[in-house]
């Protein structure tokens, strides 16, 4: 969809951020202001612009709560938390040295658990363990009655984090008596900001103990915990159920079959290099990609650093072990959605060859443009999606 901007990265990246206005995570008016000091294509400018909203946003959070007005400071903090996640999204030229990023992301956290303090249900900073050490999570619980529920775990995509979750489903789950609990895997969040652990694609051996820790908790019904994954997220929890068939249901936002070469597209002729390994060919071809175009810059450079390597062409080949083969997806035992947008480009038509091969009970929705809901994710479309959403998991649960 047309949105405010023309560069197309900045544009998607714009109705993100407006689309979470349905649970405090932005003001339309406060996005308008904002994106209008940003340049087209200028990431400096978004970081600086996006940071001045979310410090302000922040600042009048503090005001609420000195006054006793603790609905109005959670809301506050809840939009800053979502600020200085956007402020931060850009800062790619140079993570692993670039203050901004630790910076930035802390503060998305700071509020974000600030918030947490204010809900109206239980909120708490868990730590889970897993192989190769611990993942930090947070655990939202509708009400403090100790009542086992139904639970929706979420996984990050390619970009995402544990904070944004949030927004993109964790309050419409608490508002229809469902827990919530997001975590940061190899390669999200905090993971590879805080402890530099890059992402791995046999998520089995990080869901799994996700799902180890969920059935420790008393609140949480074992026998009706649902897997949502964003975006690469689809991936991952489909990859997850593949191996593992203790949930209840799993919700590919959207359904993918492979991330290899797709995120920037990688022009055919530029692929062929990749594969040969000629990366003394490649790579120049790749830069110029990156220096003409926001989407491919900043994919390119994200996938350098969350897959812990050296350059553009190592991150293509890195991708190719993001794939779901048939084999994988007939393992799959646990009742699936999957979602797909009409005008999704980059996974086009991978929803639709999962839904083929799949043996385990499935629904295969295309969400529309015309209803708003046609971009990757369907953002800008949160109510639809959530309706779609928990319409299904209302007969999948039973």
């Amino acid at each position: 969809m047309d949105f405010i901007f023309q560069d197309e990265a900045f544009k998607f990246e714009t109705l993100r951020a407006a689309g979470f206005a349905g649970d405090a995570g932005a003001d339309l008016g406060e996005v308008i202001v904002t994106t209008a000091q940003i340049p087209e294509g200028d990431e400096d400018a978004w970081t600086v612009a996006w940071r001045s909203i979310a410090e302000r946003i922040a600042q009048r959070g503090e005001a609420s709560l000195e006054v006793g007005d603790g609905v109005s400071a959670r809301e506050a903090f809840l939009r800053a938390s979502s600020y200085y996640r956007s402020a931060e999204f850009y800062r790619r030229k140079d993570p692993l040295n670039d203050p901004q990023v630790l910076e930035l992301s802390r503060l998305s956290k700071e509020f974000l658990v600030k918030a947490g303090a204010l809900m109206d249900g239980p909120f708490a900073e868990v730590t889970i363990p897993y192989p190769d050490g611990e993942m930090p999570g947070y655990l939202f619980l509708v009400d403090d009655s100790g009542q086992p529920r139904p639970t929706v775990i979420y996984t990050n995509g390619f970009d995402s984090t544990r904070e944004e979750s949030y927004f993109v489903i964790g309050a419409a789950a608490l508002r229809r008596g469902y827990n919530f609990l997001a975590y940061d895997g190899p390669g999200q969040g905090a993971m590879i900001r805080e402890a530099k652990v890059p992402y791995r694609p046999d998520w089995e051996n990080v869901l799994g103990p996700v799902v180890d820790y969920a059935m420790t908790v008393p609140e949480i019904d074992n026998d009706k915990i649902v897997h949502f994954g964003y975006s690469l997220g689809g991936y991952l929890v489909a990859r997850y159920a593949a191996h593992d068939h203790r949930s209840a249901a799993i919700v590919c936002n959207d359904g993918m079959t492979t991330f290899y070469a797709s995120y920037p597209p990688i022009p055919a002729d530029v692929l062929r290099l990749i594969e040969e390994e000629r990366d003394d060919e490649a790579i120049p071809l790749l830069e110029a990609m990156a220096k003409d175009d926001t989407n491919a810059r900043w994919g390119l450079q994200n996938g350098v650093w969350v897959n812990g390597v050296a350059n553009f062409a190592e991150y293509v080949r890195s991708t190719a072990d993001y794939t779901l083969t048939d084999s994988d997806i007939h393992k799959i035992q646990t009742p699936v959605l999957l979602l797909e947008g009409e005008d999704d480009t980059v996974f086009a038509g991978q929803a639709a060859h999962v839904a083929g091969e799949l043996r385990a009970p499935h629904e295969h929705v295309v969400m529309h443009s015309a209803d708003g809901a046609g971009a990757h994710c369907h953002e800008g479309a949160m109510y639809l999606l959530h309706q779609t959403i928990f319409n299904y998991l209302a007969k999948a649960l039973g």
